[in-house]
């Protein structure tokens, strides 16, 4: 099992903060601090700190490290083809690979080579796949779906398709191809103060160590910020319920404890002012007989104003109402029958009247003392009349018709209720509504409660005002207004006198000293309580940040590096090995850092043995920043990228796989002899497998392909361009700058033939571009032809030789000198800006084809001469030929 894969099987076990930490680490060279800011969210929210932008963890997956690949299997790249959705690489493509030896693309900046690349890095699961694969921004929006591409792979030599879709897990089979980046292995200042070197995969132990530290930072400084200070709660300690609250506030300490001391009663609260008035009142037993008075009065107010106000209230209006309705209505009944008997008995007007109805009661009783011996109204005709005192005569019968008249139903049922209505009224007109508050009583009152004073007095008027509004409802049956409840304040005034003489009971006890000791340890319990009440929300922050810092407590003990140095000790211990540092010094020397070696450092802790591979300096230099832990002061640019060129196939070496291995750029920051020595190392690695380079560096690729010729490898070699189809339009051959001689006059000729159609179709502009473009091709032709062709390869730009053998087939002539002298200067003629701005004129397709033949046939001349010269020098000098290299 790999080191990657023994790392994803580890955290498997971890928190998943820490996973996902590890997936950034494999993923990034260095975290952010948005990472760090996500990670430490991540972790607190493990340990119920709410993340306010409910950031989830994304743990490591598996098709995020190359998958694991049997031994057995041996995969090759064959090609890759149609990309699509890849920034703006054309479609249709199809860059083929050597399924053996070297195969090298070539791509100037801008040409589409990264995109190939990224493609690679990620369906290959690499490391490196920090630059993002963009849609192509030509589509219109939303028409572009994710990237993909086709690689066409042999498996044990059968040859089949696998498809790569960009966010899906890459095809197994790929991760059997190696890619390398610069974060294949790294050099660090380790905890003993020695620089090691890691493996690759390693260092993510390092780095998730690093981070915890860093987190372990973040929980200190957030943990320090929410510090309480208790000595703000100093008021609330003593010996009280609320201070022993306050002395063992914890994380454990709940809201509900606080507010069960902190939410007092209007009972508590009233009982506290009663109690600190009482303690604090010097006289307290003539204090208390004051109160007590003051109360005798008040609680007389109140019996008045609950007495008097139910003389008012809405049940007596409505019995007096009822009363003077029913009263009303039986009155019209018998003024009705009345006015039926007058019209009977022709009698004076106001017969059976009100006023004729007193007059006939009155006569009723002064008979009972006139006629005692007999029953009114049955008196003889010669009995003198009750009012008149003359004989009745026929007036006694007229008497007996009048207590008829009296005694029908209509009369008498008239007359009970007026009977009753009147009882009840004069019962209500008699009492003076007054409630006995007078000045005194009512500046007591005020003292202590001016609205319910105030309340008070208003209710005494509105009891006389109700008293007056009844009394004209009675006579006009007008009682709009009589029935409003008023506001009655006869309980607020008993509750007044209640509390006051409470508080003269409070008073008579607080002059008895055995009382006024439990009544101090009664007022302390509250007042400590109504301290409490004014801090409460003070309290229950400060309880929430001891709760914010227990669970820091235990973010900080989840951030424990010790898991994670045992667990790459363990890797350490089979990743390191004796092999692993020969071939890292093997690897380094043939690189050019041959002045950094790698050592094996052994040590025992607790009965196991701890290998690391200490990384050693030449004499004068060594760490000179601890704090920085990195070899970038230490080591420069082109040494760090060697170093990591070499670890890389020091580690593929020592693999159990012979899958192919892929470069993109391998020698940026490398001097020419460093580049030498990569170009030779790749070249004998191509010999043993598949080795794929990318490159923009045209000086690379020529000293890849004469590597390989020397050591026999076979080369492929194809170039990246830009054309009207996109970026990355795949070409077989190589861009101008790459070709030989002769190849460069196969394209001049080509371009001189769209050039000849372009001045035919009339593009004059496009035309005069093209013939200055061909013309500065052709000087460099003229140019590669003095190396290639007339010094017959005897030095050549990019290579790092001199061939002194090739020195038998060298003649130049005068004339030689002027055909190139001509070449050149008539090239150079158009190289300049007033030939595109039309100051010269360029010449005619015809003239242009011309000059190229000419290089062409003084080509094919100096090849003659020459192999005519190399011969008759070989006969002549043979015995002394040798070469300098």
């Amino acid at each position: 099992m790999s080191i990657l894969q023994e790392i994803l099987s580890w955290t498997k076990g971890l928190s998943e903060w820490q996973s996902d930490a590890v997936a950034r680490l494999l993923a990034k060279s260095a975290l952010t601090t948005d990472d760090f800011d996500d990670l430490f969210a991540l972790l607190k929210a493990t340990h119920g700190i709410p993340d306010p932008k409910n950031r989830t963890p994304q743990p490591l997956r598996a098709d995020q490290i190359p998958a694991q690949v049997k031994s057995s299997m041996h995969v090759e790249l064959r090609a890759m083809k149609n990309l699509r959705n890849v920034n703006a690489i054309a479609e249709n493509q199809c860059l083929s690979f050597n399924s053996n030896g070297l195969t090298v693309i070539y791509g100037d900046n801008g040409s589409g080579k990264s995109g190939y690349s990224r493609v690679l890095k990620r369906a290959c699961r690499a490391r490196d796949q920090a630059d993002a694969i963009h849609p192509n921004f030509n589509l219109p929006a939303g028409k572009a779906s994710a990237a993909e591409a086709v690689f066409e792979i042999t498996v044990n030599g059968v040859v089949q398709d696998v498809t790569w879709t960009n966010d899906k897990p890459a095809p197994t089979e790929l991760s059997s191809l190696a890619i390398f980046d610069s974060r294949c292995a790294r050099a660090y200042l380790d905890n003993e103060d020695d620089f090691s070197y890691v493996p690759y995969g390693l260092d993510i132990f390092e780095g998730l160590a690093g981070t915890c530290r860093q987190l372990k930072d973040l929980i200190e400084a957030e943990y320090k910020q929410l510090e309480p200070d208790l000595n703000v709660f100093a008021l609330l300690r003593g010996d009280t319920a609320v201070g022993e609250l306050i002395s063992s506030l914890c994380a454990k300490t709940t809201t509900a404890q606080i507010d069960a001391l902190a939410i007092l009663t209007p009972n508590e609260l009233a009982k506290h002012v009663e109690l600190d008035r009482s303690l604090k009142e010097n006289s307290p037993q003539e204090k208390a007989t004051q109160l007590r008075l003051r109360a005798r009065r008040i609680a007389t107010v109140s019996a008045n104003a609950d007495s008097k106000g139910r003389l008012v209230c809405q049940a007596a209006v409505a019995t007096l109402r009822t009363l003077a309705n029913s009263y009303r209505t039986a009155k019209a009944a018998a003024e009705f029958a009345a006015q039926q008997f007058k019209e009977d008995e022709n009698l004076l007007p106001g017969t059976g009247g009100e006023a004729w109805r007193e007059l006939f009661e009155a006569a009723r009783k002064f008979a009972i003392e006139s006629h005692p011996d007999r029953k009114f109204p049955e008196l003889d005709e010669d009995a003198p009349c009750p009012l008149c005192q003359q004989p009745l005569a026929e007036g006694a019968a007229r008497l007996r018709r009048f207590e008829a008249f009296i005694r029908q139903e209509a009369e008498e049922t008239s007359q009970k209720r007026r009977k009753a209505l009147s009882d009840e009224y004069r019962l209500f007109i008699t009492h003076a509504l007054r409630l006995s508050l007078d000045d005194v009583v009512y500046s007591e009152i005020e003292v202590i409660d001016a609205q319910l004073a105030a309340d008070t007095r208003a209710f005494e008027q509105a009891l006389s005002l109700r008293q007056e509004a009844v009394k004209a409802a009675i006579k006009s049956d007008q009682w709009d207004g009589t029935d409003q409840e008023l506001a009655n304040p006869t309980v607020r005034l008993k509750a007044l006198a209640d509390k006051l003489n409470a508080e003269a009971e409070m008073l008579e006890k607080a002059s008895n000293e055995q009382v006024r000791v439990v009544l101090q340890k009664q007022f302390s319990e509250l007042d400590a309580r109504v301290r409490l009440r004014q801090v409460r929300d003070v309290v229950v922050t400060t309880v929430s940040r001891l709760v914010h810092q227990a669970k820091l407590e235990q973010c900080k003990s989840a951030v424990n590096t010790q898991a994670i140095s045992l667990k790459a000790s363990e890797l350490a211990t089979k990743a390191i090995s004796k092999e692993l540092v020969q071939a890292l010094n093997r690897e380094f020397k043939a690189l050019c850092v041959d002045s950094l070696w790698v050592s094996l450092k052994s040590r025992s802790t607790n009965g196991k043995v701890l290998h690391k591979l200490k990384l050693e300096f030449p004499q004068g230099r060594g760490p000179i920043d601890k704090k920085s832990r990195s070899s970038i002061d230490i080591l420069s640019e082109g040494e760090q990228r060697a170093i990591a060129i070499g670890s890389f196939l020091a580690e593929i070496a020592l693999s159990a796989g012979k899958g192919g291995i892929v470069f993109d750029d391998p020698v940026s920051s490398l001097d020419h002899l460093r580049r030498e020595r990569v170009a030779e190392r790749l070249a004998l690695e191509a010999a043993h497998r598949q080795v794929i380079v990318f490159t923009h560096d045209i000086y690379f690729l020529c000293l890849l392909v004469e590597e390989a010729n020397l050591a026999g490898v076979p080369i492929a070699t194809q170039s990246l361009n830009r054309r009207t189809e996109g970026f990355g339009v795949v070409a077989s051959d190589l861009p101008f700058q790459g070709k030989n001689v002769k190849q460069r006059i196969c394209d001049l000729k080509k371009q001189q033939q769209s050039i000849a159609k372009l001045h035919k179709d009339g593009e004059e502009q496009e035309h005069r571009k093209q013939t200055v473009e061909a013309y500065c091709q052709l000087r460099m032709a003229w140019e590669r032809a003095v190396e290639e062709v007339l010094l017959r390869k005897v030095i050549l730009r990019f290579r790092k030789g001199v061939e002194t053998q090739r020195l038998a087939g060298v003649v130049v002539e005068d004339e030689d000198h002027a055909k190139v002298n001509a070449g050149m200067s008539k090239c150079s003629k158009y190289l300049h800006d007033k030939a595109c701005m039309g100051g010269v004129a360029v010449p005619e397709p015809d003239e242009l084809l011309a000059d190229i033949m000419k290089l062409e046939t003084w080509r094919l001349q100096i090849e003659n001469r020459s192999a005519d010269k190399v011969s008759k020098r070989k006969a002549m000098f043979e015995p002394n030929l040798h070469t300098v290299v």
